[in-house]
């Protein structure tokens, strides 16, 4: 009993420096059709190291909306991202990434027969001013030239006022560079038309929440997908003051969100230690080394498995 306690208070102490690793990062973003601006699903983003001395490699999949969230425990180094889709060519991107809060790379895809030739036309095409302008938009904010790219979408609305696409641009853009009343005002402006467009309601959720607005925020937040990393950073504060009994749903709905989120079964199971619910603490201890062997807090689990038998 002795050797038990005095574990748990090692846990309770280790709790504060482990909930968040100092140098994690988040990725999360949506993958465009270049030329439609729809959302492409079924998409693969390969994320490697671009670190000579790291060796890491791992793939992602985005949701039907597009949607991706890439959660990296070291966000000190350099990656390189690939992001694919039949049909599409890849595009690639080597980034550093910043810490303690998401980057946000939403990516448009050229599709392969873009460079289709062109065909016998007996009739001059003009081309589309507020299309050219918002292409020459998309490239420029892949490249994060956000200013330029900014005035590019603001001329292809100013020609199509009834562009949707280059509203969404501006949103994303201007959300990316933290102007929030503006990024509020065109995410709006989509949604009036497309009122179940996920990726607005993410850019007003994250904007409510840069200007206080709580109540927009949550109001928004209700109507996003789960995103088990997003929840887990919720729970951290908490599971930092240790503040147990409100932090042990949120960790409970990451597990429910994705049953594999290794980290939250660990902290699980210093809450079940508490609860003096040893079966519990125990099964938890042991999800996480099965998911996770070689993770961060796997010497601990292991160390507390053997004073729970």
């Amino acid at each position: 009993m002795r050797k038990l306690f005095a574990l748990s208070l090692v846990l309770l102490g280790l709790t504060a420096t482990n909930a968040f690793a100092v140098g994690e990062a988040r990725v999360v973003g949506t993958i465009f059709d270049g030329a439609t601006k729809k959302a492409v699903p079924g998409c693969t983003i390969n994320v490697v190291s671009a670190d000579s001395n790291k060796n890491f490699k791992q793939d992602y999949k985005c949701d039907k909306n597009g949607s991706y969230a890439i959660f990296l425990l070291d966000g000190t180094i350099k990656y390189k991202f690939t992001y694919s889709a039949p049909g599409f060519k890849s595009y690639d991107q080597v980034l550093k990434l910043k810490l303690g809060e998401p980057n946000k790379q939403d990516i448009d895809l050229a599709p392969e027969s873009a460079s289709a030739p062109v065909t016998q036309a007996t009739e001059k095409v003009e081309a589309d001013p507020a299309l050219v302008a918002f292409n020459e938009g998309a490239a420029l904010a892949n490249e994060h030239k956000d200013a330029e790219a900014i005035a590019k979408f603001e001329e292809a609305v100013a020609k199509k006022p009834d562009l949707t696409s280059g509203y969404g641009a501006l949103a994303r853009l201007y959300a990316r560079t933290k102007k929030w009343p503006k990024a509020i005002e065109n995410a709006n402006k989509v949604l009036a038309i497309d009122s179940d467009d996920m990726d607005m309601n993410d850019v007003l959720f994250e904007s409510y929440t840069a200007t206080g607005d709580k109540a927009k925020a949550a109001e928004y937040k209700k109507k996003l997908p789960a995103n088990p990393a997003a929840m887990f950073n919720e729970a951290v504060p908490l599971l930092n003051a240790g503040k147990f009994k409100e932090a042990e749903p949120m960790l409970k709905a990451v597990i429910a969100a994705d049953p594999n989120f290794s980290r939250a079964y660990y902290h699980l199971g210093i809450i079940a230690m508490q609860n003096g619910d040893n079966a519990a603490a125990r099964g938890h201890f042991q999800k996480y080394l099965d998911l996770d062997p070689k993770g961060a807090d796997a010497d601990v689990a292991r160390e507390a498995l053997k004073a729970l038998k």
